[in-house]
């Protein structure tokens, strides 16, 4: 249990938050066949028909 004790809160939410916007930032700077609709790495959603 001393291992989950070396983590703060704040850590974990500075964690997630910069996976956030690792995320978004690749959304936007990849094309859409890798990062968009139906992408491999990031898919934002169906792709449109």
């Amino acid at each position: 249990m001393e291992i989950l004790t070396q983590f703060s809160f704040d850590e974990i939410a500075a964690s997630l938050l910069a996976c956030l916007l690792v995320r978004e930032l690749l959304i936007l700077a990849l094309p859409d066949h890798i990062a968009g609709p139906g992408g491999w790495l990031v898919d934002t959603g169906e792709e449109e028909a």
